[in-house]
Protein backbone atom coordinates (compact mmCIF):
# COMPACT_ATOMS: atom_id res chain seq x y z
CA UNK A 1 0.00 0.00 0.00
CA UNK A 2 1.10 3.69 -0.41
CA UNK A 3 -0.39 4.81 2.38
CA UNK A 4 -0.82 3.68 5.94
CA UNK A 5 -4.56 2.74 7.09
CA UNK A 6 -4.86 5.48 8.90
CA UNK A 7 -3.99 7.60 6.46
CA UNK A 8 -6.67 5.62 4.36
CA UNK A 9 -9.54 6.68 6.82
CA UNK A 10 -8.40 10.44 7.30
CA UNK A 11 -9.35 11.10 3.96
CA UNK A 12 -12.38 8.64 3.57
CA UNK A 13 -13.67 10.20 7.03
CA UNK A 14 -13.25 13.86 5.66
CA UNK A 15 -15.86 12.15 2.87
CA UNK A 16 -18.59 11.26 5.14
CA UNK A 17 -19.17 14.06 7.98
CA UNK A 18 -21.95 12.56 8.98
CA UNK A 19 -19.82 9.63 10.56
CA UNK A 20 -19.16 11.91 13.14
CA UNK A 21 -22.02 14.06 13.28
CA UNK A 22 -21.54 16.69 11.10
CA UNK A 23 -23.34 17.33 7.26
CA UNK A 24 -21.73 18.08 4.21
CA UNK A 25 -20.40 21.59 3.71
CA UNK A 26 -22.36 24.52 1.39
CA UNK A 27 -24.74 22.09 0.09
CA UNK A 28 -27.45 24.03 -1.78
CA UNK A 29 -30.87 23.98 -0.63
CA UNK A 30 -32.36 23.92 -3.62
CA UNK A 31 -32.59 20.39 -5.47
CA UNK A 32 -32.58 19.42 -8.92
CA UNK A 33 -36.03 17.83 -10.18
CA UNK A 34 -34.23 14.30 -10.78
CA UNK A 35 -32.79 14.76 -7.15
CA UNK A 36 -36.40 12.82 -6.20
CA UNK A 37 -36.03 10.53 -8.45
CA UNK A 38 -32.43 9.37 -7.33
CA UNK A 39 -34.03 9.52 -3.71
CA UNK A 40 -37.32 7.01 -4.41
CA UNK A 41 -34.38 4.49 -6.24
CA UNK A 42 -31.94 4.50 -3.27
CA UNK A 43 -35.57 3.84 -1.01
CA UNK A 44 -36.87 1.83 -3.11
CA UNK A 45 -34.96 0.39 -6.28
CA UNK A 46 -38.35 -0.54 -8.59
CA UNK A 47 -35.37 -3.59 -9.78
CA UNK A 48 -32.44 -5.01 -8.05
CA UNK A 49 -29.89 -2.90 -9.93
CA UNK A 50 -27.56 -0.26 -8.78
CA UNK A 51 -28.56 3.07 -10.22
CA UNK A 52 -25.36 4.88 -13.09
CA UNK A 53 -25.56 8.66 -12.99
CA UNK A 54 -23.73 9.08 -16.42
CA UNK A 55 -22.71 12.80 -17.49
CA UNK A 56 -20.64 15.30 -18.24
CA UNK A 57 -17.95 16.93 -15.27
CA UNK A 58 -19.13 19.22 -13.35
CA UNK A 59 -23.09 18.65 -14.08
CA UNK A 60 -23.75 18.28 -10.10
CA UNK A 61 -23.69 14.42 -9.74
CA UNK A 62 -21.47 14.92 -6.32
CA UNK A 63 -23.99 17.33 -5.26
CA UNK A 64 -27.22 14.97 -5.87
CA UNK A 65 -25.20 12.20 -4.01
CA UNK A 66 -24.70 14.47 -1.10
CA UNK A 67 -28.08 15.87 -1.06
CA UNK A 68 -29.38 12.47 -1.16
CA UNK A 69 -27.24 11.07 1.68
CA UNK A 70 -28.38 13.69 3.75
CA UNK A 71 -32.21 13.38 2.86
CA UNK A 72 -31.72 9.55 3.48
CA UNK A 73 -30.29 10.16 7.19
CA UNK A 74 -32.97 13.13 8.04
CA UNK A 75 -35.40 9.84 7.22
CA UNK A 76 -33.76 8.02 9.61
CA UNK A 77 -31.05 6.01 7.99
CA UNK A 78 -28.64 5.42 10.27
CA UNK A 79 -24.86 7.40 9.44
CA UNK A 80 -22.81 4.35 9.71
CA UNK A 81 -24.53 2.99 7.15
CA UNK A 82 -23.98 4.96 3.98
CA UNK A 83 -20.53 5.01 2.76
CA UNK A 84 -19.35 7.87 -0.27
CA UNK A 85 -15.84 7.88 -1.76
CA UNK A 86 -14.89 9.52 -5.22
CA UNK A 87 -12.08 7.73 -6.86
CA UNK A 88 -11.10 11.14 -8.50
CA UNK A 89 -8.91 11.02 -5.23
CA UNK A 90 -5.62 9.37 -5.97
CA UNK A 91 -5.54 7.36 -2.54
CA UNK A 92 -9.20 6.24 -2.95
CA UNK A 93 -8.38 4.86 -6.52
CA UNK A 94 -5.17 3.45 -5.38
CA UNK A 95 -7.46 1.70 -2.55
CA UNK A 96 -9.60 0.07 -5.27
CA UNK A 97 -13.47 -1.15 -5.02
CA UNK A 98 -12.79 -4.28 -2.48
CA UNK A 99 -10.17 -2.22 -0.89
CA UNK A 100 -12.87 0.54 0.08
CA UNK A 101 -15.01 -1.52 1.40
CA UNK A 102 -12.54 -3.47 3.60
CA UNK A 103 -11.16 -0.37 5.25
CA UNK A 104 -14.89 1.11 5.65
CA UNK A 105 -15.57 -2.36 7.41
CA UNK A 106 -12.46 -1.92 9.92
CA UNK A 107 -13.91 1.95 10.68
CA UNK A 108 -17.40 1.34 10.72
CA UNK A 109 -18.15 -2.58 11.65
CA UNK A 110 -20.84 -4.23 9.76
CA UNK A 111 -24.35 -4.53 11.45
CA UNK A 112 -27.53 -5.77 10.17
CA UNK A 113 -29.95 -3.72 7.62
CA UNK A 114 -29.80 -2.03 4.71
CA UNK A 115 -26.31 -0.04 3.32
CA UNK A 116 -25.73 2.83 1.13
CA UNK A 117 -23.19 2.80 -0.88
CA UNK A 118 -22.38 6.22 -3.31
CA UNK A 119 -19.16 6.12 -5.43
CA UNK A 120 -18.07 8.87 -7.80
CA UNK A 121 -16.11 8.97 -10.73
CA UNK A 122 -16.17 4.67 -10.50
CA UNK A 123 -15.19 4.70 -14.32
CA UNK A 124 -11.66 5.49 -13.80
CA UNK A 125 -11.56 2.03 -11.46
CA UNK A 126 -10.11 -1.23 -13.66
CA UNK A 127 -12.51 -3.53 -13.60
CA UNK A 128 -15.41 -1.63 -11.85
CA UNK A 129 -17.98 -3.06 -14.33
CA UNK A 130 -17.07 -7.05 -13.14
CA UNK A 131 -17.22 -5.57 -9.23
CA UNK A 132 -20.82 -3.92 -9.65
CA UNK A 133 -22.53 -7.12 -10.97
CA UNK A 134 -20.75 -9.24 -8.47
CA UNK A 135 -22.07 -6.43 -6.39
CA UNK A 136 -25.80 -6.65 -7.32
CA UNK A 137 -25.89 -10.73 -7.42
CA UNK A 138 -24.29 -11.24 -3.87
CA UNK A 139 -24.81 -8.68 -2.34
CA UNK A 140 -28.61 -7.73 -1.66
CA UNK A 141 -28.56 -5.95 0.99
CA UNK A 142 -26.64 -2.79 -0.37
CA UNK A 143 -28.12 -0.49 -2.48
CA UNK A 144 -25.58 1.25 -4.63
CA UNK A 145 -25.54 4.65 -6.63
CA UNK A 146 -21.74 5.26 -8.74
CA UNK A 147 -21.00 7.68 -11.46
CA UNK A 148 -18.95 8.36 -14.67
CA UNK A 149 -18.22 11.58 -16.62
CA UNK A 150 -17.05 9.17 -19.35
CA UNK A 151 -18.70 6.03 -20.71
CA UNK A 152 -15.58 3.99 -22.40
CA UNK A 153 -17.53 2.52 -25.93
CA UNK A 154 -15.22 -0.87 -25.98
CA UNK A 155 -14.88 -1.97 -22.21
CA UNK A 156 -13.53 -5.80 -21.35
CA UNK A 157 -16.42 -7.58 -19.80
CA UNK A 158 -18.70 -4.86 -20.07
CA UNK A 159 -21.33 -7.13 -21.24
CA UNK A 160 -21.42 -8.77 -18.05
CA UNK A 161 -23.13 -5.41 -16.54
CA UNK A 162 -26.08 -5.68 -18.86
CA UNK A 163 -29.11 -6.10 -16.18
CA UNK A 164 -27.08 -4.89 -13.35
CA UNK A 165 -27.58 -1.23 -13.02
CA UNK A 166 -29.91 1.44 -14.93
CA UNK A 167 -28.45 4.44 -16.66
CA UNK A 168 -29.67 8.00 -15.82
CA UNK A 169 -27.99 10.35 -17.74
CA UNK A 170 -27.67 13.91 -16.03
CA UNK A 171 -27.36 17.19 -18.24
CA UNK A 172 -26.46 20.67 -17.54
CA UNK A 173 -29.31 22.84 -15.88
CA UNK A 174 -31.87 23.71 -18.06
CA UNK A 175 -33.32 27.31 -18.10
CA UNK A 176 -35.70 26.52 -16.50
CA UNK A 177 -33.30 25.48 -13.53
CA UNK A 178 -31.07 27.92 -14.15
CA UNK A 179 -33.09 31.05 -12.73
CA UNK A 180 -34.07 28.89 -9.75
CA UNK A 181 -31.26 27.95 -8.85
CA UNK A 182 -30.07 31.51 -8.67
CA UNK A 183 -33.21 32.49 -7.23
CA UNK A 184 -33.91 35.40 -10.42
CA UNK A 185 -37.30 36.92 -9.69
CA UNK A 186 -39.37 37.01 -12.49
CA UNK A 187 -43.28 36.60 -13.47
CA UNK A 188 -43.34 32.43 -13.84
CA UNK A 189 -45.33 31.40 -17.19
CA UNK A 190 -48.57 29.06 -16.65
CA UNK A 191 -47.36 25.52 -16.28
CA UNK A 192 -48.28 23.47 -19.18
CA UNK A 193 -48.86 20.12 -19.45
CA UNK A 194 -48.08 19.99 -23.33
CA UNK A 195 -46.10 22.26 -25.81
CA UNK A 196 -49.25 20.98 -28.12
CA UNK A 197 -51.53 23.06 -25.27
CA UNK A 198 -50.65 26.49 -27.24
CA UNK A 199 -52.82 25.45 -30.14
CA UNK A 200 -55.50 25.84 -27.53
CA UNK A 201 -54.82 29.19 -26.96
CA UNK A 202 -56.31 32.63 -27.70
CA UNK A 203 -54.57 35.73 -29.32
CA UNK A 204 -55.10 37.49 -26.03
CA UNK A 205 -53.36 34.79 -23.75
CA UNK A 206 -50.10 34.66 -26.78
CA UNK A 207 -50.12 38.41 -26.24
CA UNK A 208 -50.48 38.41 -22.30
CA UNK A 209 -47.76 35.77 -21.71
CA UNK A 210 -45.23 36.91 -24.56
CA UNK A 211 -45.38 40.67 -22.47
CA UNK A 212 -44.65 38.94 -19.23
CA UNK A 213 -41.86 36.86 -20.26
CA UNK A 214 -40.00 40.09 -21.76
CA UNK A 215 -37.82 40.55 -18.41
CA UNK A 216 -36.70 36.51 -19.03
CA UNK A 217 -34.40 37.65 -21.91
CA UNK A 218 -31.35 39.28 -20.85
CA UNK A 219 -31.19 36.24 -18.14
CA UNK A 220 -32.08 33.76 -21.18
CA UNK A 221 -28.77 35.40 -22.98
CA UNK A 222 -26.56 35.52 -20.27
CA UNK A 223 -27.97 31.54 -19.49
CA UNK A 224 -26.06 31.29 -22.88
CA UNK A 225 -22.91 32.69 -21.81
CA UNK A 226 -22.77 31.06 -18.30
CA UNK A 227 -24.16 27.59 -19.72
CA UNK A 228 -25.82 24.49 -17.55
CA UNK A 229 -23.08 23.68 -15.11
CA UNK A 230 -24.41 24.78 -11.48
CA UNK A 231 -20.91 25.83 -10.46
CA UNK A 232 -20.34 28.17 -13.30
CA UNK A 233 -23.97 29.45 -12.84
CA UNK A 234 -23.39 30.32 -9.46
CA UNK A 235 -19.94 32.51 -9.87
CA UNK A 236 -20.03 35.96 -9.88
CA UNK A 237 -18.06 36.90 -13.04
CA UNK A 238 -18.98 35.35 -16.27
CA UNK A 239 -15.39 35.45 -17.29
CA UNK A 240 -14.31 33.95 -14.44
CA UNK A 241 -16.99 31.36 -15.07
CA UNK A 242 -15.86 30.69 -18.54
CA UNK A 243 -12.40 30.33 -17.57
CA UNK A 244 -13.20 27.31 -15.41
CA UNK A 245 -15.47 25.65 -17.70
CA UNK A 246 -12.44 26.04 -20.13
CA UNK A 247 -10.44 25.04 -18.21
CA UNK A 248 -12.90 21.86 -16.94
CA UNK A 249 -12.90 20.96 -20.77
CA UNK A 250 -9.65 21.44 -22.12
CA UNK A 251 -7.19 20.10 -19.29
CA UNK A 252 -9.14 17.63 -17.71
CA UNK A 253 -11.75 15.92 -20.65
CA UNK A 254 -9.48 16.13 -23.38
CA UNK A 255 -6.06 16.05 -21.99
CA UNK A 256 -6.70 13.77 -19.02
CA UNK A 257 -9.52 11.90 -19.23
CA UNK A 258 -8.87 11.20 -22.49
CA UNK A 259 -5.85 9.62 -22.04
CA UNK A 260 -6.82 7.93 -19.26
CA UNK A 261 -10.30 5.92 -20.32
CA UNK A 262 -8.96 5.79 -23.95
CA UNK A 263 -5.60 5.33 -24.35
CA UNK A 264 -5.53 8.94 -26.68
CA UNK A 265 -2.04 10.14 -27.26
CA UNK A 266 -2.47 12.70 -29.67
CA UNK A 267 -3.80 14.93 -27.30
CA UNK A 268 -3.22 18.21 -29.39
CA UNK A 269 -5.00 16.42 -32.69
CA UNK A 270 -7.96 15.65 -30.00
CA UNK A 271 -7.89 18.84 -29.32
CA UNK A 272 -7.93 20.68 -32.59
CA UNK A 273 -10.96 18.67 -33.84
CA UNK A 274 -12.66 19.76 -30.72
CA UNK A 275 -12.17 23.28 -31.07
CA UNK A 276 -13.03 22.77 -35.14
CA UNK A 277 -16.18 21.34 -33.85
CA UNK A 278 -16.76 24.79 -31.26
CA UNK A 279 -16.84 26.51 -34.33
CA UNK A 280 -18.94 24.66 -36.29
CA UNK A 281 -21.41 23.47 -33.76
CA UNK A 282 -24.90 23.06 -34.78
CA UNK A 283 -23.92 22.71 -38.82
CA UNK A 284 -23.99 19.69 -40.77
CA UNK A 285 -20.42 18.22 -40.92
CA UNK A 286 -18.09 18.03 -43.44
CA UNK A 287 -15.84 15.11 -42.69
CA UNK A 288 -14.18 15.58 -45.74
CA UNK A 289 -13.20 19.41 -45.00
CA UNK A 290 -12.07 18.81 -41.35
CA UNK A 291 -10.04 16.46 -42.35
CA UNK A 292 -8.11 17.95 -44.76
CA UNK A 293 -7.98 21.55 -42.77
CA UNK A 294 -6.48 19.24 -39.65
CA UNK A 295 -4.80 17.17 -42.09
CA UNK A 296 -6.07 14.07 -40.12
CA UNK A 297 -7.33 10.63 -42.04
CA UNK A 298 -11.35 10.03 -41.65
CA UNK A 299 -10.60 7.36 -39.32
CA UNK A 300 -8.83 9.49 -36.78
CA UNK A 301 -11.37 11.61 -37.26
CA UNK A 302 -14.52 9.34 -36.53
CA UNK A 303 -13.03 7.86 -33.03
CA UNK A 304 -12.32 10.98 -31.49
CA UNK A 305 -15.63 12.36 -32.52
CA UNK A 306 -17.27 9.09 -30.76
CA UNK A 307 -14.85 9.48 -28.01
CA UNK A 308 -16.65 13.04 -27.67
CA UNK A 309 -19.40 11.73 -27.49
CA UNK A 310 -18.75 9.04 -24.54
CA UNK A 311 -17.58 11.90 -22.94
CA UNK A 312 -20.66 13.71 -22.87
CA UNK A 313 -18.92 16.46 -24.47
CA UNK A 314 -21.32 16.48 -28.10
CA UNK A 315 -24.65 15.11 -29.23
CA UNK A 316 -23.98 13.72 -32.77
CA UNK A 317 -27.50 13.73 -34.46
CA UNK A 318 -28.20 11.88 -37.70
CA UNK A 319 -30.25 12.68 -40.75
CA UNK A 320 -34.05 12.00 -40.58
CA UNK A 321 -35.27 8.78 -42.61
CA UNK A 322 -34.70 5.41 -42.94
CA UNK A 323 -32.34 2.89 -45.28
CA UNK A 324 -31.53 4.50 -48.15
CA UNK A 325 -32.33 8.25 -47.17
CA UNK A 326 -29.34 8.06 -44.55
CA UNK A 327 -27.10 5.64 -45.58
CA UNK A 328 -24.29 8.16 -46.98
CA UNK A 329 -25.71 11.32 -45.51
CA UNK A 330 -23.62 13.63 -42.98
CA UNK A 331 -24.27 14.25 -38.75
CA UNK A 332 -25.30 17.27 -37.48
CA UNK A 333 -23.02 18.01 -34.29
CA UNK A 334 -24.11 20.03 -31.64
CA UNK A 335 -22.03 20.71 -28.18
CA UNK A 336 -23.20 19.68 -24.91
CA UNK A 337 -24.05 22.63 -23.98
CA UNK A 338 -24.08 26.40 -25.23
CA UNK A 339 -21.60 27.49 -22.49
CA UNK A 340 -18.83 25.58 -24.33
CA UNK A 341 -18.06 27.49 -27.57
CA UNK A 342 -17.88 31.11 -26.57
CA UNK A 343 -15.83 29.52 -23.50
CA UNK A 344 -13.32 27.60 -25.60
CA UNK A 345 -12.68 30.37 -28.48
CA UNK A 346 -13.15 33.40 -25.85
CA UNK A 347 -15.92 34.90 -28.06
CA UNK A 348 -18.16 35.54 -24.91
CA UNK A 349 -17.84 39.19 -25.47
CA UNK A 350 -19.12 38.99 -28.71
CA UNK A 351 -21.71 36.40 -28.64
CA UNK A 352 -24.65 38.66 -28.51
CA UNK A 353 -23.69 41.24 -31.11
CA UNK A 354 -22.77 38.62 -33.18
CA UNK A 355 -26.22 36.96 -35.12
CA UNK A 356 -24.72 33.57 -36.67
CA UNK A 357 -23.00 32.82 -33.09
CA UNK A 358 -25.87 33.70 -31.15
CA UNK A 359 -28.01 31.88 -33.35
CA UNK A 360 -25.73 28.53 -33.08
CA UNK A 361 -26.13 29.08 -29.73
CA UNK A 362 -29.75 29.30 -29.22
CA UNK A 363 -29.85 26.24 -31.46
CA UNK A 364 -27.55 24.66 -29.53
CA UNK A 365 -29.29 25.03 -26.51
CA UNK A 366 -32.80 24.19 -28.02
CA UNK A 367 -31.77 20.84 -28.60
CA UNK A 368 -30.40 20.46 -25.57
CA UNK A 369 -33.42 20.95 -23.84
CA UNK A 370 -35.46 18.75 -26.51
CA UNK A 371 -33.26 15.99 -25.63
CA UNK A 372 -32.88 16.12 -22.28
CA UNK A 373 -36.81 16.27 -21.98
CA UNK A 374 -37.79 13.16 -24.44
CA UNK A 375 -34.16 11.19 -23.35
CA UNK A 376 -36.79 9.26 -20.39
CA UNK A 377 -38.89 8.02 -23.13
CA UNK A 378 -36.60 7.24 -25.96
CA UNK A 379 -36.95 9.72 -28.20
CA UNK A 380 -35.13 9.59 -31.67
CA UNK A 381 -33.74 13.03 -32.89
CA UNK A 382 -32.34 13.51 -35.87
CA UNK A 383 -32.40 16.70 -38.63
CA UNK A 384 -34.14 16.73 -41.98
CA UNK A 385 -32.84 17.88 -45.11
CA UNK A 386 -35.05 18.56 -48.35
CA UNK A 387 -34.44 20.54 -52.20
CA UNK A 388 -32.37 23.50 -52.71
CA UNK A 389 -30.86 22.54 -48.90
CA UNK A 390 -34.03 23.14 -46.97
CA UNK A 391 -34.15 22.45 -43.76
CA UNK A 392 -35.51 21.15 -40.45
CA UNK A 393 -33.34 21.66 -37.18
CA UNK A 394 -34.61 19.37 -34.78
CA UNK A 395 -36.64 16.29 -35.81
CA UNK A 396 -38.35 14.32 -33.02
CA UNK A 397 -40.12 10.96 -33.15
CA UNK A 398 -42.56 10.94 -29.98
CA UNK A 399 -44.45 7.96 -29.27
CA UNK A 400 -45.27 7.49 -33.02
CA UNK A 401 -45.42 10.51 -33.85
CA UNK A 402 -42.84 13.19 -35.97
CA UNK A 403 -42.37 16.70 -34.75
CA UNK A 404 -40.40 19.06 -36.01
CA UNK A 405 -38.59 22.39 -34.70
CA UNK A 406 -37.25 25.26 -36.77
CA UNK A 407 -34.98 27.48 -34.69
CA UNK A 408 -35.07 30.90 -36.16
CA UNK A 409 -33.63 33.14 -33.58
CA UNK A 410 -33.18 36.88 -35.22
CA UNK A 411 -34.09 40.43 -34.84
CA UNK A 412 -36.92 40.31 -37.64
CA UNK A 413 -40.51 38.95 -37.12
CA UNK A 414 -40.38 35.02 -38.40
CA UNK A 415 -42.95 34.78 -41.30
CA UNK A 416 -44.39 32.17 -43.39
CA UNK A 417 -41.96 32.83 -46.17
CA UNK A 418 -39.44 32.40 -44.00
CA UNK A 419 -40.16 28.65 -42.86
CA UNK A 420 -39.99 27.15 -46.42
CA UNK A 421 -37.68 24.31 -45.19
CA UNK A 422 -40.43 23.35 -42.53
CA UNK A 423 -43.67 23.50 -45.06
CA UNK A 424 -41.68 21.22 -47.26
CA UNK A 425 -41.22 18.55 -44.65
CA UNK A 426 -44.38 19.30 -43.41
CA UNK A 427 -46.29 18.14 -46.85
CA UNK A 428 -43.73 15.55 -47.64
CA UNK A 429 -44.30 13.65 -44.19
CA UNK A 430 -47.89 14.25 -43.47
CA UNK A 431 -46.72 16.35 -40.41
CA UNK A 432 -49.71 18.53 -39.18
CA UNK A 433 -48.08 20.64 -36.84
CA UNK A 434 -44.54 21.69 -35.39
CA UNK A 435 -42.62 24.77 -33.53
CA UNK A 436 -40.89 27.39 -34.57
CA UNK A 437 -38.10 28.87 -32.26
CA UNK A 438 -38.02 32.76 -32.30
CA UNK A 439 -36.34 35.65 -30.42
CA UNK A 440 -38.80 38.34 -30.12
CA UNK A 441 -41.33 37.95 -26.98
CA UNK A 442 -43.85 39.50 -29.26
CA UNK A 443 -43.44 37.11 -31.96
CA UNK A 444 -45.33 34.44 -29.95
CA UNK A 445 -48.43 33.10 -31.90
CA UNK A 446 -49.86 30.34 -34.22
CA UNK A 447 -49.32 31.18 -37.63
CA UNK A 448 -51.01 28.72 -40.06
CA UNK A 449 -49.53 27.96 -43.59
CA UNK A 450 -51.49 27.58 -46.95
CA UNK A 451 -50.98 23.50 -46.44
CA UNK A 452 -53.15 20.56 -45.12
CA UNK A 453 -51.87 16.98 -44.90
CA UNK A 454 -53.43 13.79 -44.79
CA UNK A 455 -54.00 12.15 -40.92
CA UNK A 456 -56.67 9.81 -39.35
CA UNK A 457 -59.05 12.26 -39.31
CA UNK A 458 -58.78 13.03 -42.90
CA UNK A 459 -57.78 16.19 -44.52
CA UNK A 460 -56.04 18.29 -41.59
CA UNK A 461 -54.66 21.92 -42.16
CA UNK A 462 -50.75 22.61 -41.09
CA UNK A 463 -50.61 24.71 -37.84
CA UNK A 464 -46.73 26.03 -36.62
CA UNK A 465 -46.47 27.52 -32.84
CA UNK A 466 -44.21 30.41 -32.70
CA UNK A 467 -42.40 30.47 -29.18
CA UNK A 468 -40.43 32.78 -28.48
CA UNK A 469 -36.58 30.35 -26.97
CA UNK A 470 -36.44 31.99 -23.32
CA UNK A 471 -40.00 30.33 -22.94
CA UNK A 472 -39.77 27.05 -24.96
CA UNK A 473 -36.24 26.23 -22.94
CA UNK A 474 -38.64 27.12 -19.51
CA UNK A 475 -41.61 24.45 -20.80
CA UNK A 476 -39.25 22.14 -21.88
CA UNK A 477 -36.62 22.18 -19.24
CA UNK A 478 -39.74 21.03 -16.81
CA UNK A 479 -39.67 17.69 -16.37
CA UNK A 480 -43.36 16.88 -15.63
CA UNK A 481 -43.27 18.28 -19.12
CA UNK A 482 -44.96 15.60 -21.41
CA UNK A 483 -45.61 16.05 -25.18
Amino acid sequence: MIASSSEFITVLRHYNPWWRGSSPADLPTWRRPVFDYIFRWMQSPPAPRALLLSGARQVGKTTLFLQVIQALIEDGVGAEKILYATFDHPLLKSLGLDGLIKLWREFEPETDGIEYLFLDEIHTVTDWQTWLKLQVDFEKKRRIAVTGSATPLVTEGQESGVGRWHTLRIFTLSFYEYLHLKQIDIPAPPALDSLAELFDWSPEQFARVGADSAPMVAHFHEYLLRGGFPQTALMNSITAAQKLLREDIVDKVLKRDMTALFGVRRVLEIEQVFVYLCLHGGGIMDMQMLCRNLELKKPTVNNFINLMEAAHLIYKVPPFGYGKEILRARYKIYLADPAIAPSVLLTAATLLEDPTALGAAVETTCFKHAFARYYPVRVGFSYWRGRKDREVDIVAEVRGEVIPFEVKYRARNTGIADLKGLAEFCTARNVSHGYVITRDSADFSIVSPPLKVESTRGLEPVRWARIPAPLACYWLGKTELDE
